[in-house]
């Protein structure tokens, strides 16, 4: 397998042996005093050993201090571990907690305030003037496509909410996309996240928002991940499934610039409420809000069936993505997880209160979230 390199915008190098390019790449840049952002566990493992010592000629740092779902003081630490060391760039390694932490690590190190004070919907928000640290992007899973997005979503320390710096300025000035980096990933992590990619495909194909380009790269990325994602977490040593995955992941993330939908505004809330992998909350939401939609959207229902090569049309998609979720390991409602009704008031405020739904196919009220979560408990 070969190294492809395109822009779309951010400048991308995919292939087996991508991560091989990144030294020689900042050295051509000029820099040389990286901080490597990461989270806990990837820090503990060989992959980042091997992959600190391709990065010869470069005086590395590493901050891995990333876990769960991505705070505030995550980055704020980051950024003081970059000061620290005198970094002159930022590689982000990791998925999806680890890249939307590295995006802002370097806004934190050279703007003033709080990280939160930057996040889009702050009443007194602040711009980014400054020039940012040269930043890369390798991605260790396949579900976020993080590595190509301009947003960074990070919690609150204390409510857990969700805020989302959003900026085109961080953007990663190149990604290294190796599909190899995803291979050691247990099967339920790749399961997690490639449903995931598949939302972000669907979700956005599914808004009703104009953009015919969106369109046919989340119907491409849905294709994908259709067809790879069942051989990714069965033979995790398949470098085309996890290629497509990967693939899929990015084509997921540059789609939704289209917008999202319920499906993850119930993400959110369950995050914020119960701390749920990400990847997670969307599997375990996605039939049941879909079921929801597809009475007002047969026809792009159709569409994704055709792509996904389910036979019956629209109809048979869902409960073919019930079987996809079965397949991978994926199976039980939200009561198995941990989700109790006791927690339905908050999740209810937080999916209500959350902007991706604003571009659901379907409006959604207070009273359609207290429902969604029920049919999914």
């Amino acid at each position: 397998m070969s190294i492809s390199s395109f822009s779309f915008p951010t400048a991308i190098k995919f292939g087996v042996g991508a991560r091989k390019l990144v030294a020689a790449h900042l050295l051509e840049q000029g820099y040389q005093r990286p901080l490597i952002v990461t989270d806990k566990a990837l820090g503990l493992l060989p992959v980042l050993a091997d992959f600190k010592a391709l990065l010869t000629g470069l005086d590395v740092a590493v901050f891995s201090g990333v876990f769960g779902n991505p705070t505030c003081s995550q980055v704020m630490d980051g950024a003081a571990a970059f000061k620290a060391h005198a970094a002159d760039c930022v590689i982000g390694f990791g998925g999806g907690a680890a890249l939307d932490v590295a995006k802002i690590v370097g806004v934190a190190a050279t703007h003033h305030g709080n990280i939160l004070e930057y996040a889009w919907d702050h009443p007194q928000v602040r711009a980014i003037t400054h020039a940012l640290p040269y930043f890369v992007a390798l991605p260790t899973t396949s579900g976020t496509g993080s590595e190509v997005g301009r947003s960074s979503v990070v919690s609150e320390d204390d409510t857990h909410l969700k805020r989302v710096v959003f900026s085109a300025k961080i953007l990663a000035q190149c990604v290294f996309a190796d599909p190899e980096l995803t291979v050691g990933l247990p099967a339920s992590v790749t399961a997690a996240t490639g449903i995931d990619a598949l939302t972000h495909n669907i979700e956005s194909y599914l808004s009703p928002a104009y953009h015919p380009l969106c369109d046919g790269i989340a119907l491409e990325g849905a294709r994908l991940a259709a067809r790879a994602l069942v051989t990714a977490v069965n033979e995790p040593g398949n470098l085309q499934a996890r290629s497509d995955m990967m693939m899929s992941s990015m084509m997921g993330a540059i789609a939704f610039q289209k917008d999202l939908g319920a499906v993850h505004s119930c993400a959110h809330a369950l995050g914020a409420v119960c701390d749920l992998h990400h990847g997670l909350a969307n599997a375990l939401m996605i039939d049941t809000v879909l079921a929801w939609n597809f009475e007002v959207v047969p026809e792009k229902f159709d569409q994704l069936a055709h792509v996904c090569n389910v036979s019956g049309g629209g109809k048979a998609f869902i409960p073919w993505l019930q079987a996809l979720k079965a397949q991978v390991g994926i199976e039980g409602g939200l009561a198995s997880r941990g989700v109790t009704a006791a927690d339905l008031p908050r999740l209810v405020d937080i999916a209500s209160n959350d902007i991706c739904h604003q571009t659901n196919p379907r409006p959604c009220s207070r009273a359609d979230f207290e429902r969604l979560f029920i049919a999914a408990m």
